[in-house]
């Protein structure tokens, strides 16, 4: 017996130059072939002429792997033939692309498919290759990435790429042989806790003896490299040589003969290929079947296909359901308050096998049966109604469900309160409510400020005035409700009226707020200050600015919608005290950056603390600062001066730091290094100077040196690197912009000593 484990003939998909165009759910696949014959017809050519077939199977639903159809693109799929022996490439060839075709996903007429499965075929047929028959093997293999995730029994199935093989053994050649073909591809959901049968047989056009097996799926390609002509790539290109690892399954509970699990008992016929069990755990599972071919005991050939179980629970095709109610076996329990109607909304027709409905009903003064596939119809009197809908009573697939429907007649909400309308107090509501069946066992008050109770006749007593509507919700002991509510008129006047300023003691200029804080009280009361002056203010809580210092007294009367009134004066609660006024002057009054020490003189008036901003991202709280400024420019000074009770005034002022600039050139300078005097520079503070230029000229007019910076000077020499100078009087001339933007320029007579 030959395996696939020597060199194979490859086929490979070229379709792996983007990575992220690859994605998951290649669900199966397998390889099989024809001999055509001698080439031409003849023997001597010593070729055989074959037809590959290549099926691969795919979720289709939302996306996924698609299948590689773009000849002469870079999606195309790409063979590669390899002949026992033989390392290099025997012959490329680039595939067409498969013709699709959509799998059944189930055959079970009594089983609802879930939605979202849904797979496809596609078939690549190969260009007729002419193979010469050779004593070793050819070998047919197409690797892929990649496997869904979700998978159950293999280990990282995310990485686990397939691998759909195919030997041409040299038996299979001598005798020009067909391999056989699988004749249905596994339904794509079979159902948990159900009988599996299914007929895996395959046809074989010489006849030869099929023997069916469980087997080890191969890998392929995997989602491990962003290069997709890796070696381990998505798409190998081209495909590594066998032999093949084959998948990791999880031991112990899963394996090759066990892929369902041990409790699945799945077992293959080994004669007829039928595939029993009764799977039941959900999930997705790789599944191996080998298919080996005989003839005089010699094997001619191994037809491997790989797929994907999908085990769910499954929906009974006619399950008769109503939205309402609680189900307990095959019955529903139904309550309703208020005689009315029966109305009921058939769930049912989430089944496209749905073909016969009716309904039979009966209960007090009603025998009938309805046609209809939801129910609505009239009621008269309370009590106890029986229903059956009865769902294709003459198919195999029907089902039957008894609803028992309570009517129940609603009880009367009504009460009643009694209060003192201009006295803050409680209010006592009286319920009055009428049960219609049974007795009120629940009341439920909502007394529209946010608070409730459920007490049958309950005291409240509002926080604040204002009309509530009272809510009184009945509840009677077969659940049925009633409500009902009223206006209530809640305006008494408070027995103290309460007032908070928010300062008792202000500056003038300080505006000061005035809290009603009395209980009950609210908006719409009529309220009348007094502010301890001839002003006055029908505000609820007005703010007040006093014209003038001084302690004043403060009143208020209140007087409610209905007309009750109250009012109360507040002796001396406001004292009203002169503002502060902020001022500053400084010394010296321009200063410089080389005099850049500021005194600051405090002029505030009514202030006990004091905040300085001094424009330089620097502060103090002394009353008098000395400030010393780093930088040059106008600065914005900012004096808060701060009240003892918190208020404030602000003084501005700007003041002007100048950029003094200073320069003085020497006389004199003699350049015989002795490292002294030897560079005739400028001296002084430059900071900020900008265009400077020195120049050197000899009693002849000629400008001898040259620099536009002012830290480098003259060494005696022409440009400072030719010859020397002759001893004796030169003419310097310096020239630089200032800080300010003004031309200064410097003349001097310079002595070289030698």
């Amino acid at each position: 017996m030959k395996t696939l484990l020597r060199i194979p003939l490859l086929i490979g998909l070229l379709a792996a130059a983007i990575p992220s165009l690859f994605a998951a759910h290649i669900i199966g696949g397998e390889i099989t072939y024809e001999c055509l014959g001698w080439t031409n017809g003849d023997p001597s050519s010593g070729t055989r002429r074959y037809q590959f077939y290549m099926d691969v199977y795919r979720d289709c639903q939302g996306g996924g792997a698609q299948f590689d159809s773009a000849p002469g693109g870079a999606f195309a799929a790409t063979v590669t033939i390899f002949q026992e022996g033989l390392s290099e490439p025997y012959q490329t060839i680039e595939l067409g692309a498969p013709s699709i075709s959509q799998v059944e996903p189930s055959s079970d007429p009594c089983v609802q498919v879930p939605p979202g499965v849904c797979v496809q075929q596609g078939r690549y047929t190969f260009p007729l290759l002419d193979l010469p028959v050779i004593d070793g093997s050819y070998v047919v293999a197409y690797q892929r990435c990649c496997r869904n995730n979700t998978i159950t029994n293999i280990i990282e199935p995310g990485e686990a790429g397939a691998t759909y093989a195919m030997e041409l053994t040299a038996a299979a050649q001598e005798v020009c042989n067909n391999s056989p073909a699988f004749q249905l591809f596994p339904p794509s959901v079979i159902c948990a806790n159900r009988q599996l049968n299914f007929d895996h047989s395959a046809t074989d056009a010489e006849g030869d003896q099929l023997v069916y097996e469980f087997c080890t799926p191969f890998l392929g390609g995997a989602n491990i490299s962003n290069n997709p002509f890796d070696i381990d790539g998505l798409a190998p290109n081209p495909e590594p040589p066998p032999p093949y690892d084959g998948v990791n399954f999880l031991a112990p509970d899963y394996s090759p003969a066990s892929p369902l699990g041990p409790d699945a008992n799945l077992e293959i016929d080994l004669n007829t290929g039928l595939i029993t069990g009764f799977p039941q755990i959900n999930g997705q599972f790789v599944v191996g079947v080998c298919v080996s071919e005989f003839r005089n005991g010699e094997l001619l050939s191994v037809v491997r296909r790989d797929f994907q179980f999908n085990v769910t629970v499954c929906q009974e095709q006619v399950s008769a359901e109503v939205e309402q109610g609680e189900r307990i076996g095959d019955e529903v329990f139904i309550e309703q308050c208020g005689v009315s109607s029966i109305v009921l909304e058939n769930t049912s027709q989430e089944t496209p096998f749905l073909q016969e409905y009716f309904w039979v009903w009966n209960g007090p003064g009603l025998d009938t049966v309805l046609e209809s596939f939801d129910v609505d119809f009239p009621v008269s009197q309370a009590g106890r109604y029986t229903g059956h809908l009865l769902l294709n009573p003459s198919f195999s697939c029907s089902d039957t469900l008894t609803i028992i429907y309570d009517v129940f007649a609603d009880p009367v909400a009504e009460f009643s309160f009694e209060y003192d309308t201009c006295r803050a107090g409680p209010i006592r509501f009286q319920d009055e409510s009428v049960a219609s069946s049974g007795s009120i066992d629940r009341w439920t008050w909502s007394f529209g400020d946010g608070r409730g109770s459920t007490a049958s006749s309950p005291l409240h007593e509002y926080l604040n005035a204002g009309s509530s509507f009272v809510r009184l919700r009945v509840e009677d002991e077969n659940g049925c409700l009633d409500s009902t509510q009223q206006q209530v008129r809640y305006f008494p006047v408070p027995p103290v009226i309460i007032v908070s300023p928010d300062v008792t003691r202000a500056c003038l200029g300080q505006p000061v707020t005035f809290t009603n804080l009395s209980e009950v009280v609210d908006e719409t009361y009529t309220t009348e200050w007094s502010f301890g002056n001839q002003d006055t203010s029908l505000a609820f809580s007005p703010t007040y600015t006093y014209p003038d210092t001084g302690t004043y007294d403060i009143g208020l009367r209140l007087t409610s919608p209905i007309g009750c009134q109250t009012d109360t004066l507040f002796r001396n609660l406001v004292t009203i005290e002169p503002s502060p006024v902020a001022g500053f002057t400084f010394d010296p009054a321009s200063p410089d950056i080389l005099e850049p020490d500021v005194q600051f003189i405090n002029l505030s008036e009514n202030a006990n603390r004091f905040f300085w901003d001094f424009g330089d991202s620097r502060t103090s709280t002394l009353m008098e600062p000395l400030h010393t400024y780093q930088d040059t420019g106008l600065q914005q000074i900012r004096l808060v001066a701060t009240h003892p009770l918190g208020c404030q005034d602000t003084a501005r002022q700007v003041i002007d730091i100048f950029p003094k600039v200073t320069y003085f050139l020497p006389n004199a300078f003699s350049p015989n290094g002795d490292s002294r005097n030897d560079v005739f520079r400028g001296k002084g503070y430059l900071e900020g100077i900008r265009q400077f230029r020195l120049q050197i000229w000899n009693r002849w007019g000629a400008v001898i040196y040259s620099t536009d910076d002012p830290t480098e000077g003259w060494n005696g020499r022409v440009d400072n690197t030719g010859r020397e100078a002759p001893a004796g009087n030169y003419l310097c001339r310096v020239v630089y912009i200032s800080p300010r933007g003004e031309r200064e320029e410097v003349s001097s007579t310079v002595t070289l000593i030698r």
